[in-house]
């Protein structure tokens, strides 16, 4: 019996390999090694896939081994050219990097002039005001019940006081500054005051900035600043607002 082998090595299971003819329709057999062995001394056998008429075919594999193709044309008319091919496999689930990787978090050395600063409050959130009731209000809240001392507008506010003074008074006594990118917060003025402090500060080492990414991709951040597209960040379309507080209280009370 003539026929075209293909010997594809050990392969995974659910593995998908990719037979590509030119020319008529073939007899194709996925077969392990024992099966193999048993089709090309005409003995029964089992095999995945029969008659290909159209090209490419796919096959998935069944389970962990050695695994070979066999293509013939037995009882068909014609000639066929063929290839084989073993699809590459998804990557790994991508995963988030632990916040516990922003090295201000994890070392709590204060540079020099710095010793005196008390620190009143663990968080300072800066956002704008089209996502108070979304993501921001929710996110405060969130951060209070785990036990954190949060700078949040609505918390600290009152009729007559400075905006401007109480924001630089926030951001200068909050160890985290919190940046709740969205496209209303690029658009608007005071967060971008307010970004530049942060900013200013986490470049001296006064302040950690993690940006919160809600309703914008990377490429926006890109663009908007590549050096906050950079940073270590949570995304609300993969975390829910409690899970990236529950993550910032307990980084924040491992280093106390």
């Amino acid at each position: 019996m003539n026929f075209t082998q293909y010997d594809l090595g050990q392969l995974s299971s659910g593995q998908t390999v990719e037979i590509t003819l030119s020319g008529s329709a073939a007899n194709v057999r996925l077969m392990d090694s024992s099966n193999f062995s048993s089709f090309k001394s005409g003995r029964q056998h089992r095999y995945y896939g029969g008659l290909v008429k159209q090209s490419p075919h796919r096959i998935t594999v069944p389970n962990s081994g050695r695994w070979y193709v066999a293509i013939d044309m037995n009882g068909l008319r014609g000639t066929v050219r063929s290839s084989v091919r073993v699809l590459p496999g998804a990557l790994p689930t991508a995963r988030s990097l632990p916040l516990a990787s922003v090295p201000s978090l994890v070392q709590r050395d204060e540079p020099p002039g710095l010793d005196s600063i008390v620190r009143e409050h663990d968080v300072f959130i800066s956002h704008a005001s089209e996502d108070k009731d979304i993501v921001v209000r929710p996110l405060a809240e969130a951060l209070v019940a785990e036990g954190l001392n949060v700078w949040y507008d609505e918390f600290e506010l009152r009729i007559g006081d400075s905006l401007r003074r109480k924001i630089d008074q926030g951001l200068a006594n909050s160890r985290v500054g919190l940046v709740v990118l969205s496209h209303s917060f690029i658009a608007k003025g005071w967060t971008n005051y307010e970004l530049d402090g942060i900013v200013t500060r986490s470049v001296s080492g006064e302040q950690v900035l993690l940006p919160i990414w809600h309703n914008i991709s990377k490429q926006e951040v890109v663009a908007y600043s590549p050096s906050l597209a950079d940073k270590v960040a949570r995304s609300t379309a993969t975390h829910t607002v409690e899970e990236i507080a529950k993550e910032i209280a307990e980084l924040i009370k491992s280093k106390q």
